[in-house]
C-alpha cells in the first residue's frame, strides 16, 4: 500500500469533546513511576488530591499525550497500522496542564515524506488540544510516525524543500543529573489504563507474534518516566515550568528494566536521554525540554 499524499493531508477528522479528571492525573503519575517513595511529599503532590494536598494536585506535562488518546485514525488515513512505529514525540504546552478539565481535540496529518517503495514513509500527525470552556490553546502534540508499509507514493511538489524535524543534539559533556527508576514487571498493565490498550503491551501471545519474547513497555510510558525525572531535577517538582518537550524513540523497554535518565541543563534548555541499566542501550534519545522564562 502507498500513501495518497493529497488525500491524507486533506483528511478532515472530527473534533472530539473529552474530559479528564483528578483520578486520571493520579493514575498517569503512578504509571510513569511517580511516588515510589510514599513519604516523598514532593512526589505526593502528583498523586494525592485531599488532606494536606487538597487543591494542590499537579499534572505531569507529559500527561498531555494521553488526555486525548486516539489510535483509531488508521482506517480513515489508509495507513497500514500494523506496520506503523512511533518515531518521535513533541509536546508544546501553550499553558501549564491543569489537573483536570474538559477539552476539545482535533487531529490532522501535517506532512508525509516518502522513503521509497518497500522502505516506508515518515508521517507527521498533529493533535491540537483546546480548553473546551474558553477555546484557548492548551497543548499541541506532534507525533512522527514511521509507516513501514506505506512508501512509494512519490515526493509531492513543494514550494520549498521540506524534511522531518531535525533531532535535538545533546551536549558533549557529562550529565548534570542522572536519575534511575526501576520499572515494575506489571508497569505496562497500569499504563495501558491511561488510554493505549495495544495488546503488544499486555498479551504475551501477541507480543511473540510481533517478534518480542514478552510484552514491551509503551514508548510513551518510557517518555513519561524521563519527563518525570526532568521535572524532579531540573524543575524542582514544578511542572508549570515546562513549555516544550521532544524526544526520539530508539529501543524498546521490557517491564522490570531500570530506566536511567541523564539530564543536562543549560539555563532554560534541558537536554535528556534515557538508557537501560541492564542492557546498556538507549531507549530515548535527543531529548529536549524548554522551560518558560
Amino acid at each position: 500500500m502507498a500513501i495518497v499524499y493529497d488525500r491524507l493531508l486533506k483528511l478532515d477528522l472530527p473534533e472530539r469533546d473529552l474530559r479528564y479528571d483528578e483520578r486520571d492525573t493520579m493514575l498517569y503519575a503512578l504509571s510513569v513511576g511517580m511516588a515510589t517513595d510514599p513519604m516523598d511529599t514532593e512526589d505526593l503532590a502528583f498523586v494525592v488530591e485531599n488532606g494536606a494536598f487538597a487543591g494542590k494536585l499537579k499534572a505531569l506535562p507529559s500527561q498531555a499525550t494521553v488526555i486525548a488518546w486516539d489510535d483509531v485514525f488508521g482506517p480513515a488515513s489508509g495507513l497500514n497500522m500494523l506496520m506503523v512505529v512511533h518515531g518521535e514525540q513533541r509536546i508544546t504546552l501553550h499553558k501549564p496542564l491543569p489537573s483536570h478539565g474538559r477539552i476539545k481535540s482535533k487531529t490532522r496529518f501535517v506532512d508525509a515524506f516518502d522513503k521509497g517503495a518497500g522502505k516506508g514513509a515518515v508521517v507527521l500527525v498533529e493533535n491540537l488540544i483546546r480548553d473546551a470552556e474558553t477555546g484557548d490553546k492548551l497543548v499541541t502534540l506532534l507525533s512522527t510516525i514511521f509507516a513501514r508499509g506505506d512508501g512509494g507514493f512519490g515526493e509531492p511538489t513543494r514550494p520549498t524543500p521540506a524534511a522531518p524535524p531535525a533531532p535535538h543534539k545533546l551536549p558533549d559533556r557529562a550529565p548534570d543529573f542522572s536519575l534511575a527508576a526501576q520499572t515494575q514487571p506489571n508497569q505496562a498493565l497500569f499504563y495501558r489504563l491511561c488510554g493505549d490498550r495495544n495488546p503488544l503491551h499486555a498479551d504475551p501471545y501477541f507480543a511473540k507474534a510481533a517478534g518480542f519474547p514478552r510484552p514491551i513497555l509503551h514508548g510513551l510510558c518510557t517518555y513519561g518516566h524521563a519527563v518525570r525525572a526532568v521535572v524532579k531535577t531540573a524543575c524542582k517538582h514544578d511542572p508549570a515550568l515546562v513549555e516544550h518537550i521532544e524526544a526520539r524513540f530508539t529501543a524498546p523497554v521490557f517491564p522490570g528494566e531500570t530506566i536511567v535518565t541523564e539530564i543536562w541543563q543549560d539555563g532554560t534548555v534541558v537536554s535528556f536521554r534515557a538508557k537501560l541499566a541492564e542492557r546498556g542501550v538507549t531507549a530515548l534519545d535527543n531529548g529536549l525540554v524548554r522551560l518558560r522564562k
